[in-house]
């Protein structure tokens, strides 16, 4: 989609080293699919943005492997979908967004490993997992943090508005669509309404203090009470209590 060139755009994946020729195939087998034998002379496949980006594009293929593509042409800004195998993980290529029709591939042992490789960088703006396996599915969305998460897709979680858009931590903060859009640039302003008729219950609050104000405070602070009617029940009836005897004590 618009080569590469899309926030959402997977910058690179992993998988074992028994898959990795087996992706490279697939792809090749889809770009074919999509463009023809000349991709360059398909009016589907797009160019990059400026001179620039294209140059910057080009420094990221320095030095890598690769499978397959790397074909550029500067006069009208084409790189061809582009497939790098067994990518070192602190060359270049990984140390920054993407934005273009190139793709690395780094090989892991297994899911621990892919889950370690994730979390120990900054946390993806959109993160996409492919398996049959529905308990290694949860299992890696539970285990990683992500801005957003499409299963067996790319980028479709962003077409539904029911879903919030957005990043997390150093990928962004906030979300928009629909209603999400709304909370996004709006304040939940606490707000506590009291009454004064029972001001005498903060007797409890003020100087001069007592060990009997010490242990009221601890009581109602420290103890911890089920969440059930019963419980706060209780909780009332010991409000009342305390709010009769501070008022006989000092009135």
């Amino acid at each position: 989609m618009n080569c590469g060139q899309t926030c959402i755009a997977p910058d690179y994946v992993l998988c074992e080293p028994s898959l990795q020729s087996q992706i490279v195939q697939k792809i090749k087998e889809t770009v074919k699919e999509f463009y023809g034998e000349n991709i360059k002379e398909s009016p589907d496949y797009e160019r990059i943005i400026n001179l620039r980006h294209f140059k910057r594009l080009l420094s990221l293929l320095e030095g890598q492997k690769i499978a397959f593509g790397g074909e550029t042409d500067e006069a009208t800004r084409y790189i061809a979908p582009t497939i790098l195998t067994d990518v070192d993980p602190e060359t270049k290529v990984m140390q920054e967004e993407i934005f273009g029709p190139i793709l690395p591939i780094v090989p892991v042992k297994n899911a621990d490993e892919a889950i370690k490789f994730i979390n120990d960088r900054e946390k993806p703006l959109a993160f996409y997992v492919f398996s049959h396996n529905n308990k290694l599915v949860r299992r890696m969305i539970d285990c990683t943090s992500s801005g957003g998460v499409t299963v067996n897709d790319v980028i479709m979680h962003f077409t539904l508005s029911s879903l919030p858009f957005g990043g997390v931590g150093s990928s962004g903060m906030g979300a928009y669509h629909g209603k999400h859009s709304f909370d996004t640039f709006s304040h939940q302003r606490p707000c506590l309404l009291k009454s004064l008729k029972r001001e005498s219950a903060n007797k409890l609050r003020y100087p001069p203090n007592s060990q009997s104000k010490v242990d009221w405070a601890k009581f109602f602070i420290l103890k911890r009470f089920s969440k059930g009617k019963l419980g706060l029940l209780l909780l009332a009836v010991l409000g009342i209590v305390a709010a009769v005897l501070v008022k006989a004590v000092y009135y």
